[in-house]
């Protein structure tokens, strides 16, 4: 197993690709911290990484919270004594187009919908980083796998989620740079349409067209995700560092 006996702190993992994710890490030998805004999904993944014979601790709380980010990483120091990988996966949406006129009246997206998504995609994922960077520089070892997006290139009604996306992609580069002095590799993986709660939502006209988009013609499953985690976080990409890897089927090839 690929992740024998490291300790692993997964964000976001009440289900989809966070859960996905948590489940693919304890089966490749990985202990788990898994946190999220609410325990009932959390103790769902929790159950299902024990069914597979593995061991997870559930933290609730929001990253993009200090205080709470340092709850989740001394978890895994007082449940492990170690920390070695940290999956930022936690992210939300909150679409709204950033001007539109109707009747007259111009409706933007409000302060309310940009602060909220960037506190939680972007500063939720350096709080966390930070975090966990303390201990993984003491062992001189770590794995650090954030989550950006093919937003990050831009989409209608997103600014928001598309800015946070793009932030994480920069965010990466530059604690790649900063870290690898202490045999911390920072990499960022960025998904395509992913069979999610949060793409469920989507209309099925805008779905139909966002598969035309796709050369593979079909969205991904949150285990093909959690598979490009896992690599990231072994020692098999252990000269991989600062890279972001799109994960989409090939939408964003020419882009």
């Amino acid at each position: 197993m690929r992740l024998q006996d490291k300790v692993a702190l997964v964000s976001g993992a009440g289900g989809g690709i966070g859960r996905a994710t948590a489940v693919r890490l304890a089966r490749e030998g990985a202990r788990l911290v898994v946190t999220d805004i609410e325990a009932a999904g959390l103790t769902e993944t929790a159950a299902l990484v024990a069914e597979g014979g593995g061991q997870a601790r559930c933290v609730t709380g929001s990253v993009s919270r200090r205080a709470e980010a340092e709850r989740m990483v001394a978890a895994a120091l007082q449940e492990y004594g170690r920390l070695d990988i940290l999956i930022n996966n936690a992210g939300i949406t909150r679409d709204a187009l950033t001007v539109r006129l109707k009747d007259g009246e111009v409706k933007a997206m409000s302060d309310e919908q940009w602060d909220s998504v960037l506190d939680v995609n972007l500063k939720g994922s350096w709080l966390l980083a930070q975090q966990a960077a303390v201990p993984m520089m003491r062992q001189k070892y770590g794995r650090i796998v954030n989550t950006a997006s093919v937003a990050a290139l831009g989409n209608v009604g997103q600014a928001n989620y598309a800015a946070s996306k793009a932030g994480i992609i920069g965010l990466t580069r530059t604690l790649a740079l900063e870290w690898a002095r202490f045999n911390i590799a920072v990499n960022c993986v960025a998904p395509g349409g992913v069979k999610t709660r949060m793409t469920a939502a989507i209309p099925d006209h805008v779905m139909a067209g966002l598969l035309e988009r796709i050369p593979f013609k079909r969205m991904a499953e949150p285990e093909e995700i959690a598979a490009v985690h896992a690599f990231l976080a072994s020692d098999e990409a252990g000269y991989i560092t600062g890279q972001v890897l799109w994960v989409d089927g090939g939408l964003t090839v020419g882009a």
